[in-house]
């Protein structure tokens, strides 16, 4: 094998649309640093998912916790997701999805960032992992091993 084949087999992969699940969290920011890279390296689109996670989800249906409140403050953190899309020319959309329902069991952050990776056509994955300094864990934290092990896209875990 010559060196230009072994060159040419490592761009065998083709990557359109990156997706990136978000949480608001510093691990999850780190995690778009690392999409926005790949979606750069490969002229891939980004896409972004901000995660709603459960206490949220249950306080809105409660309406304990006010609607407009967490929709203000999940589009400033993808704000700050597409302003650094935007500093590396990638282009990105956004959106928010709750990762849990109070009506299906089977809902929940791993299976809601799989629905969304199809619905975009999302070629490749990074997901954050590590785990935060705090004793609550963090959205996608809960859904990184769901996420590793059921899809069918490349993952990239941070």
């Amino acid at each position: 094998m010559n060196t230009e084949q072994t060159a040419g087999d490592a761009d065998a992969l083709s990557v359109e649309r990156v997706l990136v699940p978000v949480d608001g969290s510093d691990e999850s920011m780190q995690a778009v640093e690392y999409a926005v890279a790949v979606a750069d390296r490969y002229d891939a689109a980004l896409s972004a998912v901000y995660v709603v996670g459960e206490d949220v989800v249950r306080g809105l249906e409660s309406g304990e916790i006010d609607e407009d409140d967490v929709a203000e403050d999940n589009r400033a953190y993808l704000e700050s997701v597409a302003d650094m899309a935007a500093d590396a020319d990638v282009p990105a959309d956004t959106t928010i999805a709750f990762g849990f329902s109070t009506r299906r069991k089977t809902q929940h952050p791993g299976s809601v960032i799989l629905d969304v990776a199809d619905e975009v056509s999302a070629d490749f994955l990074v997901i954050p992992r590590e785990p935060n300094a705090d004793d609550e864990p963090d959205v996608l934290e809960k859904a990184a091993e769901y996420t590793l092990l059921y899809a069918s896209q490349p993952v990239l875990s941070v």
